[in-house]
């Protein structure tokens, strides 16, 4: 690997896991500094594809995005989300990143070998950037968490319902009820 020490930047991050080879069905993201490795299942895929064909009988492909570098506020926080609803009109910086400011809904689905099943400091870090709908489900638990007004770092109004349970999301960013009747389990 090139270069010694620790990496002080994202890019710096970034660019060493570039140059080291990431297993095929793992995603690598930095959590406060720290590189995790979360392996990718069929059930994950299976929610994520629902949840896209869901959001997209509202809203144009363009604005959807998956597993694209996403870079938040706190100690070195750079999220791949499963699933992303980007404003109208959202452009990428010079850098080539979207910026927190235009993600309107960030899905992920916990993976099976995940280390905070809470998912505590990425819910923290989704809330300072002020992403206005995170939706946290769990194959594990058949589980869907939804955070929404977010203050500081943390969000004010949360909900948690079984799978097959409708997720009432009219007068969100997604402006959708989505069905979790069809998510699978681990």
């Amino acid at each position: 690997m090139a270069g010694i020490g620790t990496p002080t930047t994202l890019d710096d991050w970034f660019a060493r896991l570039e140059a080291m080879p990431v297993p095929e069905g793992y995603k690598a993201e930095i959590i406060e500094g720290t590189v995790q490795l979360t392996s990718r299942r069929e059930s994950q895929w299976e929610i994520t594809a629902d949840l896209y064909e869901q959001l997209r009988t509202r809203h144009p492909r363009a604005r959807l995005k998956s597993g694209a570098r996403l870079d938040l506020p706190g100690p070195m926080n750079s999220y791949a989300p499963d699933l992303m609803l980007l404003t109208e009109g959202a452009e990428k910086t010079a850098d080539g990143l979207w910026r927190c400011a235009d993600v309107e809904f960030a899905a992920e689905v916990l993976p099976l070998d995940t280390v905070d099943p809470a998912h505590g400091p990425k819910q923290a870090a989704y809330a300072s950037a002020k992403v206005p709908l995170y939706l946290v489900v769990d194959p594990r638990q058949g589980k869907s968490h939804v955070y929404s007004k977010p203050k500081d770092d943390e969000y004010m109004v949360r909900e948690t319902v079984a799978f097959g349970t409708d997720l009432r999301l009219t007068g969100t960013a997604i402006d959708l009820t989505l069905k979790s009747h069809d998510f699978p389990r681990d």
